[in-house]
């Protein structure tokens, strides 16, 4: 096993059968002690927030799998707290994709001039940069298409995986009561055909979830659901 990349929340090693491990640490996104999906910086470390997150992340990657859904997953183990996934080329240096149901978080910032917190959107989809100097700025489907990141026609693709997803989570959230606002993906092209493929995780540190009009957080949300 090869260490090639050290994350802000995970750790990834290259295995001799081609395939990647993913070791999820403790290590959460945040600002000043207090967490935040949407954070460029490990803001705080929570005992057991790696296998929490794993084990989100395995229950709807498997459901995903069963749906036909295209995903880099291959296997999880809970206790070592690590995931195997097919190898996958990020876009151009990482994009990363929201799907939003409610206006919050930066939607709001942004566009506060329209939108009232809290109002319903259509699976609403953004693209983003990762780049955290930058502070992860939006791009739109031209800009993405005219500096070489992805095609027009690969757009498309991920948009519509982005929305069948983000419902998939959306309905298996629902079935506990649960109602999620927005989520956070991350795309890949994998194998000779350049298959694009969901990749990275899916777990309560890239979603916003709330219950009775209560925002959930991530460790609690996996006890909720699980």
């Amino acid at each position: 096993m090869k260490h090639v990349y050290t994350g802000k929340t995970k750790d990834v090693f290259a295995l001799e059968d081609g395939n990647y491990l993913l070791q999820f640490k403790d290590d959460v996104t945040g600002v000043d002690g207090v967490f935040d999906p949407g954070a460029n910086s490990v803001g705080l470390t929570i005992e057991g927030a790696g296998r929490s997150g794993l084990k989100l992340t395995k229950y709807f990657f498997e459901v995903l799998k069963e749906k036909g859904i295209p995903t880099h997953y291959v296997d999880a183990d809970i206790e070592k707290a690590t995931m195997t996934v097919k190898p996958a080329e990020v876009f151009g240096k990482g994009l990363e994709v929201i799907c939003r149901y409610r206006a919050v978080g930066s939607f709001l910032r942004r566009y506060g001039l329209y939108a009232e917190e809290g109002q319903s959107l259509d699976a609403f989809v953004e693209v983003t940069i990762k780049d955290d100097e930058r502070e992860d700025p939006p791009i739109s489907e031209d800009a993405l298409d005219m500096l070489g990141v992805l095609s027009k026609d690969e757009y498309k693709v991920l948009k519509v995986l982005t929305q069948q997803i983000g419902n998939v989570v959306k309905e298996e959230l629902a079935k506990k009561g649960i109602e999620l606002y927005d989520i956070k993906f991350e795309f890949g092209r994998t194998g000779e055909e350049k298959e694009i493929v969901l990749i990275d995780e899916i777990s309560g540190g890239n979603m916003r979830a709330y219950k009775d009009g209560e925002y959930i957080e991530p460790l609690e949300l996996e006890k909720l659901f699980l």
